[in-house]
């Protein structure tokens, strides 16, 4: 005879409690955080990017959390100095999830192609490891190109130089690790010295984490998402108005009632609020489009179109730029999409400035609203 399991409860959240759990475990609520390893602590990672049309994404994506007191060498610090932080396929990442990240590397498998290229090249990927174990941290620069096969290159995104590309793919493995940066240049080291110390987990262990930690950086997520993957972790919901199976968080759940209020933040169109686009749909009616590869002709809200997040909704854009000289803050628009009330409109503007004063220039509006 055969037992059927016990039915798991559904906790009910309306829309706002949904969207205040996903602002809240982003931290951008009114209650700020302390630092830049408490913000990657929460969120997880921190993306990387040198796309600079007012700063790189790792600096807004910390700033757009911490504020005024936030400066760009404080990330740099943990990362070389004070290693709370480490980075990883293009993220900045706490070190309470190494072991996790460690785990997966290590039972890493490559894609047919990326694999033939590894075997294809056995004796420069232990060139290069070689030179690493022998000379490290090293640049990609300083590492000789002893390659035997070209990797194929239709995207562009390489060089003829095939040490990057050895060395990321390293990096996937964990027999390489990144140990800083010269300006916007990594610097490696060989694997067996950069996690020396990191404890071991097994593969289910370090899945079960990296899924608990994906649903407190996210607050609530749908049950089966490719963009935010977070398994059984967490307990089921429901949310109104949405016919989604969903995940939230137990610690976002025990905090609802404790809520300090929103605040105006500026997103860089990287930021990890805004990765998982089904859900900013589902629950904020945000349909984000970044215009960065569009033509300039197709473009309605710019070429790298910051979003404004009032409270716990999507009520504009920001179209900015650093002039080329780098000395004025240059506010093409401010593209509003829900109707604002006059004080709302006052803190989107003080948060324009905050911005301004935080890259030390002044504010510029090339046009009025």
């Amino acid at each position: 005879m055969s037992r059927t399991a016990p039915k798991e409860p559904v906790i009910e959240l309306s829309r706002d409690e949904a969207r205040r759990i996903a602002v809240r475990a982003q931290l951008l609520d009114a209650q700020r955080p302390g630092d830049v390893v408490e913000v990657a602590e929460q969120i997880g990672a921190i993306k990387i990017d040198p796309t600079a049309t007012i700063a790189p994404a790792e600096q807004t994506i910390a700033w757009s959390r911490i504020g005024w007191s936030y400066e760009p060498g404080q990330l740099r610090k943990a990362v070389e100095q004070d290693r709370l932080l480490f980075e990883y396929d293009g993220h900045v990442r706490p070190v309470s999830l190494l072991p996790a990240h460690l785990a997966r590397m290590r039972a890493r498998v490559f894609r047919a192609q990326a694999s033939e290229w590894m075997a294809a090249n056995a004796r420069f990927r232990a060139d290069v490891l070689a030179r690493l174990r022998a000379d490290g941290p090293l640049l990609a620069a300083q590492i000789p190109d002893t390659s035997q096969v070209a990797h194929r290159n239709e995207a562009g995104w390489y060089g003829s130089n095939q040490v990057p590309r050895m060395l990321e793919l390293l990096s996937y493995l964990g027999e390489v690790g990144i140990v800083g940066r010269e300006g916007r240049q990594r610097v490696w080291d060989i694997g067996e010295r950069v996690f020396a110390d990191v404890p071991v987990l097994d593969a289910d262990e370090a899945g079960r984490m990296l899924d608990e930690r994906r649903l407190q950086a996210a607050g609530i997520a749908r049950q089966k998402s490719p963009w935010t993957p977070v398994g059984t972790a967490g307990v089921a919901a429901s949310v109104e108005g949405s016919t989604w199976k969903w995940r939230v968080d137990p610690a976002a759940l025990e905090s609802l009632d404790d809520d300090p209020g929103g605040r105006v933040a500026i997103l860089n169109p990287y930021d990890g609020m805004l990765f998982d686009r089904p859900r900013l749909a589902e629950l904020f009616g945000f349909e984000y489009v970044l215009e960065q590869f569009k033509p300039r002709a197709q473009r309605v809200y710019g070429y790298f179109a910051h979003p404004i997040l009032v409270g716990d909704r999507f009520a504009g854009l920001l179209g900015a730029e650093l002039d080329k000289k780098k000395e004025n803050l240059v506010v093409a628009a401010v593209h509003e999409i829900a109707d604002l009330e006059a004080e709302e409109r006052e803190m989107v503007d003080a948060e324009v400035q905050d911005l301004a004063e935080w890259l030390g220039v002044p504010l510029v509006f090339a046009a009025t609203r």
